[in-house]
């Protein structure tokens, strides 16, 4: 199973970015998706959730109402769409799978892609 991150890169504040995840190796049905991020010297936090087969959502609160979670099943992907960034968005932004629903903890996620930077500059 390999879980490939995309999309990142150097925006201003205000601006938006589209972070992909695209999964090879299986299907991800009864599976959860997340996005979590990783600043320099902090850990790795949740950001965003989605059910693979359901479609139910829940996201951090410091990006609810800016950020939106999606995915194709047909292409196997899933999307963060980031809007109104902030430069307290800047971090390093992982996919992950994993079996137990709606969880906001890196544990409960077997699988992860390579993570993709994010900087928004002020």
């Amino acid at each position: 199973v390999q879980l490939q991150a995309s999309g990142g890169g150097l925006v201003q504040a205000g601006g938006s970015l589209r972070l992909s995840c695209a999964a090879s190796g299986r299907t991800f049905n009864g599976y959860a998706m997340g996005w979590f991020r990783q600043a320099p010297g902090a850990d790795r936090m949740f950001v965003a959730g989605i059910t693979w087969s359901l479609i139910n959502t829940n996201y951090a609160d410091s990006v609810k109402g800016r950020f939106t979670i999606s995915r194709d099943k047909d292409k196997n992907t899933m999307y963060l769409q980031m809007n109104s960034l902030k430069p307290e968005d800047t971090a390093v932004y992982y996919c992950a799978a994993g079996t137990t629903y709606y969880s906001r903890y890196p544990h409960d996620y077997a699988y992860w892609g390579q993570g993709t930077q994010v900087t928004v500059s002020s």
